[in-house]
């Protein structure tokens, strides 16, 4: 599938950020497929193979994603696979929740700008 086939926005989250975006009218369920572009995080339940296997559906199986957007203190239990992504779709954007403020010296993003700019 090409670059201008990729048109959703996908979001690994929690409860108050999945339901904020979801509301915004990101959501999308495929029809054939019953797939969702959307998974939500619970704290104590969700494991981190469940979190590595949406992320992986995303960024390497789904081929209609063009963001993922995923809660920052969920994308520290990946760390290792994120900071590894290196395909420029669907570009992975990592934003902060209600409980957990966003942390620039965690972004991979802002890591791989730094290192362009020598920083």
């Amino acid at each position: 599938m090409s670059v201008d086939k990729r048109t959703l926005i996908a979001v690994i989250g929690d409860e108050d950020t999945t339901t904020g975006l979801l509301l915004a009218g990101i959501g999308q369920i495929t029809k054939e497929t019953n797939e969702k572009n959307f998974f939500i995080y619970e704290d104590g339940k969700t494991t981190k193979e469940q979190i590595l296997n949406n992320f992986i559906n995303y960024t390497q199986e789904r081929q209609d994603i063009a963001i993922l957007l995923i809660n920052q203190h969920i994308a520290e239990k990946i760390r290792s696979d994120i900071d590894n992504y290196t395909n420029a779709f669907p570009a992975i954007l990592e934003i902060p929740s209600k409980d957990h403020p966003y942390d620039p010296e965690k972004d991979s993003v802002l890591k791989r700008v730094r290192r362009l700019f020598g920083e």
